[in-house]
């Protein structure tokens, strides 16, 4: 029975590219059709009890029997297959619309909020869970120059991971405007490549603040080792804790960690970035974020990689934003930016597969790279992008056009 329930679902998903799937009686069922730019998977299935896990929930389900050996792939690999599945049911497929269903919606809203509380012993407990699992596994994928993990910008397509990377830099000190002098908190610093760069390159000092304690100590480090530890600084600190204690900044950049924040947080993050920022003060928030309206993170995802994250709707995020008076003065939407980023640390993982395992077990790579797979399909095919948004106080705080952000960020990276 299991069998053919998973026959049913996966003959109707699959119909572009080709999936084989080999069951524990020695019998393979095949799925679609050869078809340019998609796949050719081949998957074993240890048992039936694989097979109702993922039919009990494809997601979690799949993740968790891949991760035990109990899905294994015999040709291709996961990146391949979860691209296969994806790209035969692509978010923006066209087509027509019918009412979404109620039951669904609530589920998801109560789900959204009970898991995005995010108190601030919970949330460093959350930042623990992903970043605290110790600095080299980030060494081995991420960009070497910076350390970034966020979503890299491609103005082309020929451009190695640290360009990439260096270009993103350089793409948002031109949006902060930044002048020298000025004093710059960076919420969510990570290992610290922001706040190095903008110290570096636009003569500014910078605050930076992270919960978790590995990057802390390593962002001191290359701090130190790039010259600017009398620029920058870091502390262990929720971005709420820092907010009380009413300090000010005339620029808040925030890359990559609003997606920690938890629905239920976003009025409280936007107010408390209010407070912080000058009265002409200017602030660029980088997140994921959701091409559709507001929804809610899957069960592997909530289980394995970000308990208490959530991705934001562009709806959702500049509700929040408005109520304290924030002027959402430049929205840029980047679409297959973080899916090119994703591919490359993927490359990199599989290229450290030895290292990795070393560090953790073969059960822990499976994992990662079912998320980094997952993340990238979700990029290819799914509903999620990276938004841009830049926030000013006053109206005056920046030029009347758009100019000044090709001309700074051509400046930046000409130097």
């Amino acid at each position: 029975m299991p069998a053919r329930m998973l026959d049913r679902f996966l003959g109707k998903t699959v119909r572009r590219g080709v999936l084989e799937v080999a069951r524990p009686d020695g019998g393979v069922t095949r799925f679609g059709d050869p078809a340019p730019g998609y796949p050719e998977v081949r998957i074993g299935l240890a048992s039936q009890a694989a097979e109702r896990r993922i039919l009990l929930d494809p997601r979690l389900g799949a993740a968790e029997a891949f991760m035990d050996g109990d899905l294994t792939i015999e040709r291709g690999d996961i990146m391949e297959l979860i691209q296969l599945l994806r790209a035969n049911r692509p978010w923006d497929r066209g087509g027509t619309f019918g009412e979404p269903g109620r039951l669904g919606q609530w589920r998801g809203r109560l789900v959204t909020w009970l898991d995005g509380r995010n108190q601030s012993a919970r949330a460093k407990a959350n930042v623990a869970h992903h970043y605290d699992i110790g600095n080299r596994l980030y060494e081995l994928f991420l960009d070497a120059d910076h350390m970034q993990y966020s979503c890299a910008y491609w103005p082309r397509e020929d451009m190695t991971l640290e360009q990439a990377q260096e270009a993103k830099l350089a793409h948002i000190a031109a949006k902060l405007a930044l002048r020298p002098g000025q004093r710059v908190l960076d919420i969510g610093c990570g290992w610290g490549g922001m706040a190095i760069y903008l110290a570096r390159h636009a003569g500014v000092t910078v605050h930076g603040i992270t919960l978790s304690e590995e990057q802390l100590a390593l962002a001191g480090e290359r701090a130190a080792r790039a010259g600017v530890a009398d620029r920058v600084r870091f502390e262990l600190i929720d971005y709420r804790d820092l907010a009380a204690r009413g300090e000010r900044f005339d620029r808040i950049v925030s890359v990559g960690m609003f997606e920690h924040v938890g629905r239920a947080q976003f009025d409280r993050f936007f107010r408390d970035c209010a407070n912080m920022l000058s009265d002409d003060g200017v602030m660029l928030l980088h997140t994921i974020g959701r091409m559709g309206g507001p929804g809610t993170t899957d069960a592997f995802t909530r289980k394995y990689i970000f308990p208490g994250g959530y991705i934001p709707a562009l709806s959702e995020t500049l509700a929040a934003s408005e109520r304290y008076r924030l002027i959402a003065s430049d929205i840029e939407t980047l679409r297959l930016h973080y899916a090119r980023t994703l591919r490359a640390w993927y490359a990199r993982c599989m290229a450290h597969r030895d290292a990795i395992v070393a560090l953790f077990d073969e059960r822990f790579f499976r994992m990662w790279t079912f998320y980094l797979a997952g993340a990238t399909a979700a990029f290819e095919s799914g509903g999620m992008c990276n938004y841009q948004i830049q926030y000013a106080r006053s109206r005056h705080a920046l030029p009347l056009s758009r100019d000044y952000i090709a001309s700074d960020e051509a400046g930046l990276l000409a130097g």
